[in-house]
């Protein structure tokens, strides 16, 4: 048993002293210079990417030049066709206005349209047999039906009794020469029917045109304009109308059919402002007439018809002003005279333009507005057309009224 101990003792210090010698001789061996591992770690770059074309070829060390630096081909540009000059906007051709002179006679039969109700009404009447009570109360229903008014009806039923019961025959033209003197009578006025065009001072006749809403006023205002360019007279419109869309496109369209020139200002401008440059300018032209557009307004609102007031003392300070027109709309009979009065009280009226006379309208308003307000109606107006405006003349609208 002892030598079995001893011999696995030996065995165990063969096996020690043998590991001993291997570990000792691998340390005494030294590694070749090249193969030494290096202190610095090395990058590895990773493989670049695959390129085409020119990017494919190695890359060369090279100064490389910048965008500014090179110089680019010049592209020839493409010979442009010649330029067509542009055709200047044609200008609006400038009409010659009809003659004002005797222009109501020429315009006569659209006058006698409404004659049925006064002419020749009274005239059928007054050619009955026997000229009783009754008759003469239709008499005067006709004249007041005309919108002659109250006081002129009795005034002109009780010359025509006096004059039929002196005169004894009657035929039926003695009944229409005296029907004639008898409206002539209710018709004329002493007063100057002529629009003032003509001062006598150095600066501009000026004509404000008044009237209420739907009246017709601007279309008036251009219609005076061609019949005062007919008569020889230089124009400056002046569109004081800014409330109302496209009012001044309207007038100044009027103007340049005639060679007039129209002053205006902002939609919703100030209209006593445009008023005051439109004489300013009528001034600086020396122009004979500034004609000046107002805006139409409700006679039952203060505050609009105090601005009217305004637009006329502002006018006052450049220059006098000579006419105030008031347009009138000859259908709405009576109620004109309502709006006549309260334009009256406001601004000094001086004449009356009555619109829509032909048709439906009633001659006898002609009557009434004189009566009412004593000044002559100056102008009438007579259809659609740009002509259709015609300086007043009692005798010419007494015969269309009676007829032949």
């Amino acid at each position: 048993m002892e030598i079995v101990i001893l011999a696995v003792v030996i065995a165990v210090v063969l096996v020690g002293a043998v590991s001993a010698l291997v570990v000792g001789g691998r340390r005494k061996k030294q590694l070749p210079p090249a193969e030494r591992p290096s202190a610095t770690p090395t990058i590895t770059t990773p493989p670049a990417e695959p390129r085409v074309g020119d990017e494919a070829e190695t890359p060369r060390d090279e100064s490389r030049r910048t965008i500014e630096e090179v110089d680019l081909p010049t592209a020839e540009a493409p010979e442009a066709p010649p330029a067509e000059a542009e055709p200047a906007p044609a200008a609006p051709e400038v009409e010659v206005p009809e003659p004002t002179e005797g222009r109501l006679v020429r315009l006569r039969a659209r006058l006698a349209r409404s004659q049925n109700a006064l002419g020749k009404g009274l005239l059928t009447l007054l050619s009955r047999e026997h000229l009783d009570e009754d008759t003469w109360e239709e008499i005067e229903d006709t004249l007041l039906t005309a919108d002659v008014g109250v006081v002129p009806t009795q005034e002109l039923v009780e010359r025509l009794r006096e004059r039929v019961r002196v005169l004894g025959t009657r035929t039926t033209q003695e009944l229409r020469t005296l029907l004639r003197e008898e409206l002539l009578k209710l018709v004329s006025t002493d007063a100057p029917r002529a629009v003032k065009t003509d001062n006598g001072l150095e600066t501009p006749a000026v004509v404000m045109v008044v009237g209420v809403n739907g009246t017709g006023k601007t279309t008036t205002t251009g219609k005076l304009a061609r019949v005062l360019v007919a008569d020889g007279k230089s124009v400056v419109l002046g569109a004081a109308d800014t409330f109302r869309a496209a009012a001044a496109d309207q007038l100044q369209t009027w103007g340049e059919r005639v060679g007039a020139r129209t002053v205006r200002g902002p939609e919703g401008g100030d209209p006593a402002s445009i008023a005051f440059d439109a004489v300013k300018e009528g001034i600086a032209e020396h122009a004979d007439v500034v004609l000046i557009d107002t805006a139409g307004r409700l006679h039952t609102k203060a505050g609009l018809m105090d601005e009217l007031g305004k637009v006329k003392r502002v006018v006052e300070k450049q220059a006098p002003l000579d006419e105030v027109l008031l347009v009138l709309d000859a259908t709405t009979g009576q109620n004109g005279l309502v709006q006549a009065r309260v334009f009256a009280e406001v601004v000094n009226i001086t004449g009356i333009v009555l619109t829509k006379l032909d048709g439906t309208a009633k001659g006898g308003i002609v009557v009434a507005v004189q009566r009412e307000l004593g000044v002559p109606v100056k102008l009438i107006g007579l259809g659609e057309g740009p002509d259709d405006l015609a300086p007043f003349e009692p005798e010419a609208f007494v015969d269309a009224l009676i007829g032949d």
